[in-house]
């Protein structure tokens, strides 16, 4: 009786327990669930990524090796013909010079600028809220509108800079028409337009870092300056590491404001490599050298980003 109860009891208490291969059988098909599963959502992302992205950079790469007017039937190939008439032309080294200075001009004084508005916006003095809208709003202006507009404002006869060099006794210069002012003409707008996202970028960080640190370093007795620079600075490096990647992006990218103010010129002193190759591309139907300088472009992007995240990010503190 007493073992007949124990045994029930037993019973009630453990059950057996699975084999294994019931357990790895088991186990492998919840794997290949899962993996359905992930494959279901992803792939429509995937192909979308595939058709929209890595199909056009090959496309390009193939008609970079080509000669075609958008005219003829069939691109004709020349191999490396566009690459070596890009690395031997005088006119792409000046293309390239005006590219590397856009970049440096507009990405550093934007985060300079940038940093400088957020640090006193989170002063929270009165009517920052107001003005922080204010400095923000041109980013989400189309840049053609803020072409036109600066058009008009840099205009030597009508123009709202002519009225403010009278004010000091000198002479509007001719802005968008003279070679040695139309480029400070386009970076003064660039920087315009842009540094008000880099300022809100670097406000956001700055509401985030932690105020127990600030505190103390404060009760430490850290002056402003020594709390900024030895502080806030440091925490804010992967604002710093975001912004550095996506501005120089965008000044490589720069189109429209070139579009709307110089089309390039005056003799060719505003034009970047993203204007050349639409130049080439559609006012001057040199295809293939068009996807050559795009390619260019392409891999010195990609060169930039790799540089970026090898050594930048090292110095990045999370």
């Amino acid at each position: 009786m007493a073992t007949v109860a124990e045994e029930h009891v037993g019973v009630q208490r453990t059950s057996p327990p699975s084999p294994p291969r019931r357990r790895s059988a088991l186990h492998q098909r919840r794997q290949r669930r899962g993996a359905a599963l992930f494959a279901l959502f992803a792939f429509p992302n995937l192909a979308l990524i595939a058709v929209f992205a890595y199909w056009p950079v090959l496309e390009n790469l193939y008609l970079s090796l080509t000669n075609w007017d958008f005219i003829s039937p069939e691109p004709l190939f020349i191999g490396l013909s566009n690459y070596a008439q890009l690395f031997t032309s005088s006119s792409f080294l000046d293309v390239m010079v005006t590219t590397v200075t856009w970049v440096v001009v507009v990405v550093g004084l934007s985060l300079v600028l940038g940093i400088a508005l957020a640090s006193l916006f989170s002063m929270k003095l009165p009517g920052t809220a107001a003005v922080t809208g204010i400095v923000f709003a041109p980013h989400v202006i189309a840049g053609a509108a803020i072409g036109a507009v600066w058009l008009f404002i840099f205009d030597p006869n009508y123009g709202l800079a002519r009225t403010l060099f009278e004010a000091v006794g000198l002479s509007s210069p001719d802005w968008t028409t003279d070679a040695s002012w139309a480029l400070p003409a386009l970076l003064i707008v660039s920087i315009w337009k842009g540094v008000g996202f880099v300022a809100i970028v670097y406000l956001a960080g700055m509401q985030g870092l932690p105020s127990e640190v600030l505190e103390a370093a404060r009760l430490d007795g850290a002056n402003r300056w020594r709390l900024f620079t030895r502080i806030v600075l440091p925490l804010l490096s992967p604002t710093t590491f975001f912004l550095v990647i996506t501005q120089t992006i965008a000044a490589f990218q720069a189109f429209d404001i070139i579009a709307i103010m110089t089309g390039g010129g005056p003799a060719s002193a505003t034009t970047t490599l993203s204007w050349f190759i639409y130049e080439q591309a559609f006012q001057r139907s040199n295809v293939g050298y068009s996807a050559a300088a795009g390619t260019v472009m392409f891999v010195i992007l990609m060169f930039i980003t790799m540089l970026q995240f090898r050594y930048v990010e090292r110095k990045v503190h999370y």
